[in-house]
């Protein structure tokens, strides 16, 4: 699976309508109404909000009023064809007078979503997860081997060592083996 690097905003201008394509790196469902209603405020009165998403495998798509199947679908079937992940495209399309027809939308919010795609990085998607660790305080050479491999988020020190790491989850039986040895 991949993702984008960075959130990417693109205009392209298709026989006097433009679409202005919005991609957002999104790891949460829930922001996905937050960052429509954002774009809806700044692009007022624009003709329609077409979106497409993959977040964490949940995945829904939107014409806004387009005809069927002619937006949110194939921005979808690009994500999916792409493999990306927490991503959310939304194409705000201002319509310029000239009906483009069923196939010229599918082309133009397709074109839209390539271009802005072409704008930013794409790179392997990594699911980490978040291990906390109790130590007694004699095992403090452990924690050191951990910390110059793995990112430490937060250590306390009491009568015991409290730490929290962020690992990959592909790694994660390779952390518990330097735990646990």
């Amino acid at each position: 699976m991949f993702t984008i690097s960075d959130n990417v905003i693109n205009e392209i201008e298709i026989k006097k309508s433009k679409f202005i394509c919005f991609l957002y790196k999104v790891n949460d469902v829930s922001l996905v109404n937050q960052y429509l209603d954002d774009v809806k405020k700044i692009y007022k009165g624009a003709t329609h909000y077409c979106y497409a998403y993959n977040i964490n495998g949940h995945m829904k798509a939107s014409d806004d009023n387009e005809p069927s199947g002619t937006a949110g679908a194939p921005m979808l079937d690009i994500i999916k064809l792409k493999d990306l992940t927490d991503i959310l495209v939304i194409v705000v399309r201002y319509f310029g007078g000239i009906k483009l027809g069923s196939g010229g939308l599918i082309r133009a919010y397709r074109s839209s979503l390539t271009e802005a795609l072409s704008k930013t990085n794409i790179i392997s998607y990594k699911k980490y997860i978040i291990k906390n660790i109790v130590l007694p305080l004699d095992k403090s050479n452990k924690l050191s081997i951990l910390e110059k491999k793995y990112k430490l988020l937060n250590k306390e020190y009491s009568d015991k060592i409290i730490a929290s790491f962020e690992i990959d989850e592909d790694d994660i039986s390779n952390f518990d083996s330097l735990l646990n040895n």
